[in-house]
């Protein structure tokens, strides 16, 4: 069982930064492919970025590539997500999640382990 919490998240300005961090505890995170996912209101949870296990592989969406980079510290059992250049319709709930396959999947179904979610509110 692990269990995650996500911290960071906040109000920011249009063009600024925000970074998430999502802190694990029960079982090492070495054993998981860790992703970030967000949810707006109305709208479906969606993918927005994953990392292999050792970091050696990161996937993302097309409407964060270039601006958001996930990233991990196994020791600290934590992975993060930093996000720059931000945009209004990145605003949403932020989910941290993690999943036993070895490659990444932007399929919430592959996710067994979630966060609660940070707020993620970025003004125009």
């Amino acid at each position: 069982q692990v269990q995650l919490v996500e911290s960071g998240g906040g109000l920011a300005q249009a063009g600024g930064s925000l970074r998430l961090s999502c802190a694990a505890s029960g079982r090492s995170i070495i054993w998981y492919t860790m992703a970030w996912f967000r949810q707006a209101p109305g709208k479906e949870r969606e993918f927005v970025a994953a990392i292999t296990r050792s970091a050696g592989s990161a996937n993302y969406a097309d409407s964060v590539k270039g601006r958001f980079t996930i990233s991990r510290d196994n020791a600290k059992n934590t992975v993060y997500l930093q996000m720059n250049s931000l945009k209004p319709e990145d605003t949403a709930v932020y989910y941290c999640a993690a999943s036993a396959d070895l490659s990444t999947s932007n399929l919430k179904e592959r996710y067994i382990y979630w966060g609660q979610g940070t707020q993620v509110t970025v003004s125009s």
